[in-house]
């Protein structure tokens, strides 16, 4: 009597247990790999994200870290309203759910003050002027006003009491005091000497007075390396003469000081005579 194979031996019963298994093993290879990606994306586990702004840059990191949570500096800004080296925004904003783990990305008040180049703001508009300051974050402080030939004519730009020339350094958020003219005053002044002096202490000689530069003059034309050894030897009007507040006073430069000396001599015999 014949004896019955046993299915597992037959051909059709080995492919069926092979596929059994290929199958069993992706199932458990699924079942895996939703377990690995549950825990690694802490699934169900969300945080709050704190807010980390007005913060010093090491306190947000605690902060953050508390949570779980990394922070980021992406940016860097500059703003008076802020203290320096704080966090001014950040993203995504405070109180968002996010998963453990998630980065927080901020940007950051700068810690220092940039340094700019102060323009030559003399002789221009005062709307220039405010809009050239506030371009290179300087704020105007305050708005006065002296005799001048011009109105609303820049006439100096201070600091502090002090004089600020084209070229100067000053820190980003510096505020400054703008002089500017009002025109043609009713007092009457004489003007001043200003043989001798340099470009900027006729400048301010003449402020003092509350008369305006006019016209600057050289005899020959001044590079970086010679300007500061210019000095005045020719005015219009001439010192002693009485003018009215806030008239334009021209001057000629060089660096010949026998022009100078002409000039004084050429002004003692005219008072003489």
């Amino acid at each position: 009597m014949p004896k019955k194979n046993n299915w597992k031996e037959t051909k059709w019963g080995f492919m069926l247990m092979q596929c059994a298994i290929a199958i069993a093993v992706v199932v458990v290879a699924i079942v895996a790999l939703l377990l690995f990606l549950r825990h690694y994306t802490q699934h169900g586990k969300e945080v709050l994200t704190p807010d980390v702004t007005n913060l010093f840059l090491e306190e947000a990191k605690i902060v953050a870290a508390s949570e779980g949570l990394k922070l980021m500096v992406i940016d860097s800004t500059y703003s008076q309203k802020v203290p320096l080296g704080t966090i001014v925004e950040q993203s995504p904003a405070p109180g968002s759910k996010v998963k453990n783990g998630r980065t927080i990305h901020v940007i950051e008040n700068a810690r220092f003050r940039r340094p700019v180049v102060l323009p030559e703001l003399r002789d221009v508009s005062l709307r220039q002027a405010q809009a050239t300051l506030a371009a290179l974050g300087l704020q105007v402080d305050s708005i006065t006003y002296e005799p001048s030939m011009y109105r609303d004519i820049v006439l100096d730009v201070r600091t502090d009491t002090v004089a600020l020339q084209a070229g100067d350094r000053i820190s980003e958020g510096t505020q400054v005091t703008l002089v500017v003219g009002q025109g043609k005053g009713t007092e009457e002044v004489v003007v001043p000497t200003l043989i001798g002096k340099s470009l900027e202490e006729a400048r301010a000689w003449l402020f003092s007075h509350s008369l305006t530069l006019g016209t600057v003059t050289y005899d020959i034309e001044p590079t970086e390396e010679t300007m500061d050894t210019y000095i005045v030897y020719s005015q219009t009007p001439e010192s002693g003469i009485v003018v009215v507040e806030g008239t334009n006073i021209n001057i000629k430069l060089s660096t010949d000081i026998e022009k100078t000396i002409t000039s004084d001599n050429e002004e003692s015999e005219e008072e003489f005579f």
